[in-house]
């Protein structure tokens, strides 16, 4: 027998069929995952560092395939808020594909996590204010549902690397298969070697 209060799959209670409610969870995520770099050290902050690495880029695709299209077409003043945005993860982009090519041990690796973080969490507070509050306003349980359900299929064929210069959805589209699979490529190298 199904628990009535237990959330199941297709139905507008569970956790993840609202997407500001998704969203606002991954950014606790990447909170926490930024915590946990940081507090560990040698192979454990290795493997921190690349699950934040895949999910801020996963997350950040979806966003612009999904949130920011929806804030151009129905915010007053979409277009500046999202190309705020956009110019927001293309520096935290180019700041995280640096790091992704340091070793975590490299003593200028904490101190540009931490500038990085800094970075990533206005940038998640200015999504927040402008575009989230607005997405909550604006539209029913099922635009929510049906908006959660296109982050995750974004966020399933998304690249797990940054790729700066790959803000705009139809940019991500084209390069996201192709990408994701060589970023998935490159991650089975990494962990066939022992270094993921």
């Amino acid at each position: 027998m199904t628990d009535l209060h237990t959330p199941q799959a297709g139905d507008d209670r569970a956790p993840d069929a609202d997407v500001v409610a998704l969203l606002m969870r991954q950014h606790g995520d990447i909170r926490n995952l930024f915590d946990e770099v940081e507090a560990s050290t040698g192979e454990e902050r290795r493997d921190a560092f690349r699950r934040l690495v895949r999910l801020l880029a996963v997350h950040e695709t979806a966003e612009e395939e999904v949130v920011h299209p929806f804030a151009r077409r129905s915010l007053p003043g979409g277009e500046q808020v999202v190309e705020d945005r956009l110019a927001e993860e293309r520096a935290a982009k180019e700041t995280l594909a640096a790091l992704d090519d340091m070793d975590t041990d490299d003593p200028e690796f904490l101190p540009r996590l931490r500038q990085l973080r800094t970075d990533v969490q206005e940038h998640a507070r200015a999504e927040e204010r402008y575009e989230f509050t607005h997405i909550r306003r604006s539209t029913d349980t099922s635009g929510l549902a049906s908006m959660a359900k296109a982050v995750k299929a974004a966020e399933a064929m998304a690249p797990t690397r940054p790729h700066p210069g790959v803000e705009s959805g139809a940019a991500n589209v084209a390069l996201g298969p192709v990408a994701a699979l060589m970023d998935r490529t490159k991650d089975a190298v990494r962990k066939a070697m022992g270094k993921d």
